[in-house]
């Protein structure tokens, strides 16, 4: 029955005599059975059956634990967690992980949202099949019921940029550093925390750490990474166009940044920064070289891979980008993607929660006003304790204190609002939507795509 513990009911005469149709039968088997009877029957000698058991799950010598890496931080969470599973993967690993979008055992989601607290980890780590798990681990869990696992062999942050600030008590970011920092502090003291080393508060946090560190950074002469390197710390760096990994004086060159998918082309710094915790990950984890480069090719940005993390949507005369950009960090590294991208025009759909600061909601509004050309404000569909008009006023006096001049429309409704903006849209244009919910607004954009390629189908056909 393809069960290693069994327990197996009979019904007979006679238990000293062999079973046959006549004399006796078997009732059901059990995959859970009870041990009480046999460690302290009513009647018959006390057998330990117990102990054989234990000794066949857990061999003397042999692992008990699977690996863990945890991931947190402010912003690259998702994308990191969904590439180092993609890396582990390709390793011959079963993978469960867990993300703000769901719980996936081997690509295969089990529960949509989001997952990125503790419960969500149990469920990872309770399944049979996995033996790798990745977990992304958000601030708001783990204030509010800790990690769900004890220690994790790799940790791993990000960024630490300000968000959610006022909310459960924590009121500065040196606050939020502290709430992060519990994922650092729970690794292994022979494992290793991944820390962003040009985040001055990440790197600080490996100062009280009593496991092995190692360190990213896209700038090659980082002085943090180049000392950390000379006392023969491991790092990733960009080197030359390259993915770099150095241990000690030596350096392995991964492959070029430009030639990544995930990178787009090298123009997604944030992207790039997501791409070297995972390169960390696999090697501190003994992945094959041909491996990782193998796996970083075949992780293709979009839907599938990455939803909501800068998908781009081709269109005859204009591109669609989908992103979850939800803070100020997250517009930063909007912006200097789009620095580096060519359009006629640039217009950008963008809305922030309510549960942020005055200031906040501003300062992205400000932003919003500096990467785009236009700007059509929507609204969340819960607006954590604002008003659409509250929300609305902050992030337009934000924009006219950067630019009075610029054209805003307000369209609470996330879908119409990307209908307006692909109605408006000049040819060559570019159109940024800081979308709520993903997967509608994927499908969506999807349907318009297929609706607009079947009527340039038919436009063909009918001059054939």
């Amino acid at each position: 029955m393809g069960l290693d513990i069994c327990g197996i009911d009979i019904i007979a005469q006679d238990i000293n005599a062999p079973i046959t149709e006549h004399t006796g039968a078997v009732l059901g088997v059990n995959a859970g059975p009870g041990f009480r009877m046999h460690l302290s029957p009513t009647k018959g000698i006390a057998r330990n059956v117990a102990e054989p058991v234990v000794d066949m799950l857990f061999p003397e010598g042999k692992p008990s634990r699977i690996p863990i890496v945890a991931v947190t931080g402010t912003n690259g969470k998702t994308t990191t967690t969904r590439l180092i599973a993609h890396l582990a993967k390709g390793a011959g690993h079963k993978v469960g992980y867990t993300t703000t979008d769901g719980i996936y055992i081997q690509d295969h989601v089990i529960h949509r949202g989001d997952c990125s607290g503790p419960a969500s980890a149990e469920v990872v780590l309770r399944d049979p099949i996995v033996d790798f798990a990745v977990l992304e681990c958000a601030r708001g869990g783990i204030l509010r019921a800790g990690l769900g696992f004890d220690k994790c062999n790799i940790s791993i942050i990000t960024n630490i940029t300000e968000d959610h600030l006022g909310l459960n008590d924590i009121h500065t970011i040196e606050g939020l550093a502290k709430v992060k920092a519990v994922v650092a502090n729970s690794t292994f003291d022979d494992g290793y925390a991944i820390l962003n080393a040009d985040d001055d508060l990440v790197y600080k946090i490996g100062f009280g750490l009593d496991c092995n560190i190692a360190l990213f950074s896209i700038d090659e002469k980082n002085e943090r990474v180049l000392t950390h390197c000379k006392n023969g710390g491991l790092a990733a760096i960009i080197e030359k166009g390259y993915f770099t990994i150095c241990k000690g004086e030596w350096r392995t060159r991964i492959a070029k940044v430009k030639d990544i998918p995930l990178t787009l082309e090298g123009r997604a710094e944030c992207m790039i920064k997501n791409v070297m915790p995972g390169i960390l990950t696999a090697i501190i984890q003994d992945f094959d070289i041909s491996v990782i480069r193998q796996s970083l090719q075949s992780f293709i940005p979009g839907p599938a891979q990455t939803p909501g993390r800068m998908n781009i949507f081709k269109f005859s005369n204009f591109d669609l980008m989908i992103d979850y950009a939800h803070n100020t960090d997250g517009f930063n590294q909007l912006s200097i993607f789009l620095k580096l991208t060519e359009a006629s025009a640039k217009i950008g759909v963008i809305a922030c929660a309510g549960d942020r600061r005055d200031e906040d909601i501003m300062n992205m509004g400000s932003l919003a006003a500096q990467m785009f050309d236009e700007i059509i404000i929507r609204h969340d569909g819960d607006g954590r304790g604002r008003s659409n008009d509250e929300i609305t006023h902050f992030i337009t006096a934000g924009i006219k204190r950067t630019n009075s001049n610029i054209n805003i429309t307000v369209i609470s409704d996330e879908i119409d609002a990307i209908q307006y903006a692909m109605d408006i849209v000049k040819n060559n244009g570019f159109i940024v939507v800081c979308s709520d919910d993903i997967q509608k607004c994927i499908g969506f954009v999807n349907h318009k795509a297929e609706e607009m390629n079947n009527q340039v189908s038919g436009m063909e056909t009918s001059v054939f």
